[in-house]
């Protein structure tokens, strides 16, 4: 099959070469209406080169239901994955924007309009909670017609618990959280996620809303605007923080994270609930692997030193022992001390960046 070089643009109707299109962010270069984009281009234009660290890449839906309509839910997911490439309709990771390291989860409207299904709630929960554990910001960029109607109930819980976990992201550990709305982003995700951004931005024109214009026409028995459920007239009522246009969002949001991470007077959190008293897993495979490459001695210290006001503290005898003793030997005081943080009442973690 020969590939496809031409495209036309969905407002204007203009005739565009795919290579210049490309060039241009999927922007109409006569009308500069934004045309869709995969997760993977949307990925390739705001993270920087060689940072992208993808997460639950191998989570894949299920048929609790045993949907079937037209065709089993079944034979729809497969096509939906052989079609895009992609195990359902989100893609999340680890990379850098500018520099600076952000939790990312890019949503595609190729893999069944976007739809929200248990995977994708559980890939966008576990994202924001790796965050939430590690210290970063969170960008979500929302494109979907809403929850997936084939899983029912166990697609509409994902908003609860996508919320719960932003709740505790924002409220407990006073972590940054930006929404980035593009065309179109509909029903449960604009009930849940999409609208609980620190900061919400969108692309020009986008698409945004609940339930349907022609369904709010006949409820309300009265003619809505033209420009109704776009995102100028979001912005217009306060719905929105910004629009921006997408060449410059990566810049944008390059901005505003390190407005954020440069704020003065900025308090860390703390997580009261939902985290177990302890290491963190990512901070004992840290500690580990870090004593594996032996351990700054100096550095050590000080942390002892602080933590001599939480009633923990190590003679200076048992310290030198420490300092010789070897990770993942049972009886050695490396592992003695592990053993006793993580039933201690202190909360250990990676320092936030």
């Amino acid at each position: 099959m020969s590939k496809v070089l031409w495209t036309k643009c969905d407002q204007c109707g203009s005739i565009l070469y795919i290579k210049h299109l490309k060039e241009h962010y999927h922007v109409c270069l006569n009308c500069n209406h934004h045309l869709q984009l995969t997760s993977q281009d949307r990925i390739d234009y705001l993270i920087d080169e060689d940072s992208w660290q993808p997460l639950d890449n191998h989570l894949q839906p299920c048929d609790p239901l045993t949907f079937k309509d037209q065709k089993p839910y079944t034979d729809r997911i497969v096509e939906a994955q052989e079609r895009t490439g992609l195990k359902d309709a989100v893609q999340t990771g680890i990379g850098n924007i500018e520099g600076i390291p952000i939790a990312l989860g890019v949503m595609d409207f190729n893999f069944m309009g976007g739809s929200m299904g248990s995977v994708v709630g559980e890939k966008i929960t576990r994202l924001i909670e790796h965050a939430t554990q590690l210290g970063l910001p969170v960008v979500l960029v929302c494109t979907s017609g809403g929850a997936r109607m084939q899983e029912g109930i166990l697609s509409l819980m994902q908003m609860a618990k996508i919320s719960a976990a932003l709740h505790v992201h924002q409220h407990e550990a006073n972590l940054s959280y930006f929404a980035v709305l593009t065309s179109p982003t509909t029903g449960g995700v604009t009930a849940s996620f999409a609208m609980l951004g620190d900061l919400i931005l969108a692309e020009p024109k986008a698409l945004i809303g609940f339930a349907g214009r022609r369904v709010i026409e006949q409820t309300l028995q009265e003619k809505l605007p033209d420009n109704f459920q776009t995102s100028e007239y979001l912005l217009k009522h306060g719905l929105l923080d910004l629009i921006v246009p997408r060449p410059l969002l990566k810049q944008a949001l390059a901005e505003l994270l390190l407005l954020y991470k440069e704020a003065p007077l900025k308090r860390r959190g703390q997580i009261s609930y939902g985290v177990k008293k302890g290491l963190y897993p990512e901070f004992d495979k840290k500690l580990r692997q870090e004593w594996r490459q032996k351990p700054n001695e100096a550095n050590l210290k000080k942390a002892f030193d602080s933590l001599k006001d939480e009633g923990f503290s190590l003679s200076e005898e048992n310290f030198k022992e420490l300092m010789n003793s070897k990770e993942g030997n049972s009886d050695s005081l490396f592992e003695k001390a592990l053993q006793l943080v993580s039933k201690s009442g202190i909360e250990w973690s990676l320092p936030s960046k």
